[in-house]
């Protein structure tokens, strides 16, 4: 018996166990923010619901819908607990939540850019040492792509997205009515999509073009796109951390 749990201790993976860990810690971060960003908006703009049921906080328990976290990892999408907005407290209801909604998204990118500035300051001052390897590839490789994806995510113009509600600024009363009285219906249209995999490629090339935009900002890359990524090898122009897998645990 202790020969058999001596092998399934030294089958783990710990480094991808590991990997994963700091993915969920990601994506908890990701989601925290995007939702306490709407909060603090509608508090901006006069609507102190979401500050009175404790949505300001950066307690991620507070956000996260665990259905919607667990069809994150399933179908590719999910979401957080929806902040409550009141648009009576805003001066113009429409423009209100459409500056509430966007809020998320922006918090999300901003995120991002915080992300990859803090994986260049690691790149240039910190020491070669597998901590600071693996602080690095978490911000630049891991919370960064997340967080750009969560937020471009969100842009899209299909209710309850964020997207839908900034649309929602140009078109008439009659026809803001009608789209949020539709609204419910908007969860089932995304799976469809994400189902047949008509938004994955559309997503990808976005992430990609906001990451390498970003990357290029911070490291002054010209025409790069994404770091060169293998199971063994990675390399980021101008970056000083190019190396084997294994030297992160060695």
């Amino acid at each position: 018996m202790l020969h058999q749990l001596q092998f399934l201790f030294e089958s783990l993976d710990f480094a991808a166990m590991g990997n994963a860990l700091l993915r969920v810690l990601a994506i908890f971060l990701c989601l925290t923010v995007h939702e306490a960003s709407h909060g603090l908006a509608a508090y901006v703009l006069g609507d102190p619901t979401a500050k009175a049921q404790h949505r300001l906080s950066l307690n991620p328990l507070r956000h996260i819908d665990w259905f919607g976290l667990l069809m994150m990892f399933t179908v590719g999408f999910g979401w957080a607990k929806a902040v409550p907005v009141n648009p009576r407290y805003f001066r113009k209801p429409k423009q209100g939540m459409a500056v509430t909604a966007l809020a998320g998204p922006v918090s999300n990118l901003l995120t991002a850019a915080v992300a990859v500035g803090i994986s260049r300051l690691i790149d240039q001052y910190a020491p070669y040492t597998p901590l600071w390897n693996a602080l690095f590839e978490f911000f630049l490789l891991t919370l960064a792509p997340l967080s750009i994806g969560l937020g471009l995510f969100n842009l899209i113009p299909i209710p309850p997205l964020d997207g839908s509600k900034v649309v929602a600024v140009f078109l008439p009363d009659d026809a803001y009515a009608m789209l949020m009285r539709y609204e419910r219906y908007g969860f089932l249209v995304l799976l469809v999509l994400s189902y047949f995999g008509f938004m994955s490629g559309m997503m990808t090339n976005a992430i990609i073009g906001v990451f390498s935009m970003l990357y290029n900002l911070f490291f002054e890359v010209r025409g790069w796109k994404i770091p060169y990524l293998s199971s063994s090898v990675w390399c980021a122009p101008n970056s000083k951390r190019c190396r084997t897998s294994r030297d992160l645990w060695t």
